[in-house]
């Protein structure tokens, strides 16, 4: 950690909580097909357009305890929830990656992930309006880092995890269908992008770990809540968490398993 990390961890942590605001304008606008730009910000219930007061991420949430000053609906603890979780994900990716320049491409990744999570949770979507841009975003925002860090051979490994993964993703999307939707291979590109950057090993523990969580998670609906085989788990979100592990202390899990298996 250098002199500066403190500060670009609580820049990065505000810049969260602002970035958490317009995610939830997307989570709730793109599964609907609506424009994320107009109308401004409004209570869904009277329609009525929210002021600059209103919109104070988390603030604003705990003044209003929850409800629309206007009609009186309440408003979902899931706004503040997710304002207050990407600040602490871009204060945890920057205190990880303060020193080097792939910061950037790892605080767009780190948003787009949260907003694409909790579209999949409530509409098992994987909305391409989001995938595909960031999907194009990330490989000039690499080939950024690769000039900022002079690291080239990071950048062509980041390319090379992002077709390893799109491939294996592929290949399981056509062995069996019912288990994974494209939408989570098209997701791939992407997430084998953003850990080829660190390395190739850490493309196959983040695609592992999402395995493990998604096929736990299962296993405790079917046991625990008795649901049956055929009930939907969206995928994306059980891949983005293994991919945020693996970005967090990827290189410390690899190390200690390979040292241990030595």
């Amino acid at each position: 950690m250098n002199d500066s990390t403190p500060y670009i961890v609580a820049v990065s942590s505000l810049l969260g909580l602002v970035i958490g605001s317009f995610l939830n304008v997307v989570i709730w606008r793109v599964p609907r097909k609506e424009s994320i730009v107009r109308p401004g910000s409004h209570c869904p219930g009277c329609e009525r357009d929210l002021t600059a007061l209103e919109n104070i991420p988390v603030v604003s949430w705990l003044a209003l305890r929850g409800r629309c000053r206007g009609c009186g609906a309440r408003i979902s603890v899931r706004y503040p929830l997710v304002e207050l979780g990407c600040a602490v994900l871009f204060g945890a990716i920057a205190a990880q990656y303060a020193d080097s320049w792939v910061l950037p491409a790892y605080l767009v990744f780190t948003a787009a992930g949260l907003a694409l999570s909790i579209i999949d949770l409530e509409h098992f979507l994987l909305p391409n309006r989001i995938v595909f841009p960031l999907s194009i975003a990330m490989v000039p925002l690499l080939a950024l880092a690769a000039l900022g860090d002079d690291d080239w051979h990071a950048f062509l490994r980041a390319i090379i995890g992002g077709l390893a993964a799109f491939l294996f993703m592929f290949v399981v999307h056509v062995i069996y269908p019912r288990g994974m939707g494209f939408g989570d291979v098209k997701l791939s590109w992407t997430l084998g992008l953003v850990l080829g950057w660190l390395s190739l090993g850490a493309v196959f523990l983040g695609l592992f770990l999402g395995f493990v969580l998604g096929a736990v998670v299962g296993i405790v609906l079917v046991a625990v809540l008795k649901s049956g085989r055929k009930t939907r788990v969206p995928f994306g979100p059980f891949l983005f968490t293994g991919t945020f592990i693996a970005l967090l202390w990827g290189p410390s899990i690899l190390d200690w398993y390979l040292g241990t298996s030595s």
